[in-house]
């Protein structure tokens, strides 16, 4: 492996920053999304495809008033030039089903950072059928029964 050009634009403290806010992120917080993300940045998850901070922050908003206790814990991340490859779990309750039983959803993150080491793409992979769906009551029976169809 290469040794990093000192040239090359690296955004390995700009990626750190960026795990520890969504690691303490607080309703309080939500606002501070513009402090790490460009005017224009595009965030997509399985849920939601937006630009910018404006946008961004009621996708939060809406983890907050929903979940119990949401929060992220970032277990690694893979820094080349601009781009970040950040994996975590996202730690929560249900407030309307299984109340009080803890959850947890495993997933990545795609970051790209501009030249100011602002994010310009936010894309999250995780699987929403059964990290989230297979654990909802009724559709969960479904979802798991059409996954054992599947892999007949």
């Amino acid at each position: 492996m290469n040794p990093p050009n000192p040239t090359t634009p690296d955004c390995r403290v700009a990626a750190e920053r960026l795990a520890r806010y969504f690691e303490t992120l607080r309703p309080d917080t939500l606002y501070e999304v513009a402090q790490y993300y460009a005017a224009d940045a595009r965030f997509k998850d399985p849920f939601n495809d937006v630009r910018g901070p404006g946008a961004i922050v009621p996708v939060f908003a809406h983890m907050f008033a929903t979940l119990e206790q949401p929060h992220f814990v970032v277990t690694a991340q893979v820094v080349q030039g601009l781009q970040c490859f950040m994996t975590w779990e996202f730690r929560f309750g249900f407030r309307r089903f299984q109340a009080g039983q803890a959850q947890r959803i495993l997933g990545a993150t795609h970051l790209v950072f501009s030249d100011a080491d602002l994010v310009t793409l936010h894309r999250d992979y995780w699987d929403a059928a059964e990290e989230l769906y297979e654990k909802l009551p009724l559709v969960g029976s479904a979802m798991r029964w059409l996954k054992r169809r599947a892999s007949a």
